[in-house]
């Protein structure tokens, strides 16, 4: 399918897509007329692309996991372990924002929040 009908398919814009296929998330073949030609599964790629960037997850993280899950013999258990992995990286970094806050609640009212809190 051409790279219009995939965007409408999916809800992205052809520019999204180009950038995409710029970073190796989705290829498409070139046609002799010059137009992209992207097979059907690109639509559900798509909408798990679209999906893992909801749940936090980054183009890069995504692109780099991908091909693992594609080849995954049990999908469901690629995804758990996955997303196991994910929620100990959100984990560090709240206690890390937590660590970061309770540092800026000392500072208040110091006269010099710049300076090291007691």
């Amino acid at each position: 399918m051409r790279i219009g009908e995939l965007a409408a398919r999916t809800g992205t814009t052809k520019d999204t897509l180009r950038f995409y296929e710029k970073i190796g998330l989705v290829t498409g073949q070139r046609l002799p007329n010059g137009y992209r030609d992207f097979p059907p599964e690109a639509v559900i790629w798509l909408q798990y692309i679209r999906t893992a960037q909801t749940l936090g997850f980054s183009l890069a993280e995504i692109a780099r996991t991908g091909e693992e899950l594609r080849e995954a013999p049990d999908t469901a258990e690629a995804l758990s372990t996955l997303f196991e992995a994910k929620i100990e990286v959100i984990d560090a970094r709240m206690a890390q924002l937590a660590a970061l806050r309770a540092d800026l609640h000392a500072r208040v009212g110091t006269g010099c929040p710049l300076q090291a809190a007691d």
